[in-house]
């Protein structure tokens, strides 16, 4: 895949007026979770891990977002969301429910552990619960469809966004605190924001322009 914003890491932002010292400081702690489970056991974590590659596959060419330790981290901490559905437990049982859950269906159809499973069959058990299909067992009253959308798809998604790596990825700058953006309308960025590659012989001109995309 082309690189769309060649040689950009928001990282070099770190010194810089784009960020002030909270904005630092919150991203610092993103990059230093620990890679070991702290709420979930080994092997629900095992699991999760296996579940992260398949909701968001990462390139093989640079080290990947620690997706399954930024959860197990969320709910060691207990940082919640605001919010609850009725029919959802709290996050952490209802992310140990859905885990089991998984490597529960796995097992029963196709006699291994879901993170022992070929990506294709690993795909179809997370199809199950995304339908709903999946019920009681480890699961308990908790709907599959729900836990799915609401924790296995919300949480893997938002933290691979909020990460570093997927920022420099899209072009984006992080937190505009304290610098904020001067050219906010359509089509256009500011000298410090990422230079998209482009194709074709209006590339110059348009860099030149400060214009983006």
């Amino acid at each position: 895949m082309t690189d769309r914003f060649p040689g950009y890491d928001v990282l070099a932002k770190r010194r810089t007026p784009s960020w002030n010292e909270p904005t630092r400081q919150v991203v610092n702690r993103r990059l230093a979770v620990p890679r070991e489970p702290r709420f979930l056991t080994s092997d629900l974590f095992v699991v999760l891990d296996a579940v992260c590659q398949r909701i968001v596959p990462q390139p093989k060419d640079r080290p990947p977002v620690p997706l399954a330790a930024l959860v197990d981290t969320k709910l060691f901490t207990n940082l919640q969301d605001g919010f609850r559905y009725a029919e959802m437990p709290d996050q952490g049982e209802a992310w140990r429910r859905g885990l089991a859950a998984l490597d529960e269906a796995a097992n029963t159809h196709y006699q291994l552990g879901f993170a022992k499973l070929g990506g294709e069959q690993q795909d179809d058990v997370l199809r199950r619960m995304e339908s709903g299909e999946l019920a009681g067992g480890a699961l308990g009253d908790m709907p599959a469809k729900l836990f799915f959308e609401h924790r296995v798809v919300l949480d893997i998604v938002t933290f691979y966004y909020a990460n570093p790596t997927a920022w420099s990825e899209m072009g984006y700058g992080g937190p505009a605190s304290p610098r904020g953006y001067v050219r906010i309308g359509l089509d256009r960025r500011d000298p410090w924001e990422a230079a998209e590659a482009y194709e074709g012989d209006d590339a110059k001109a348009r860099r030149e322009n400060g214009f983006v995309g």
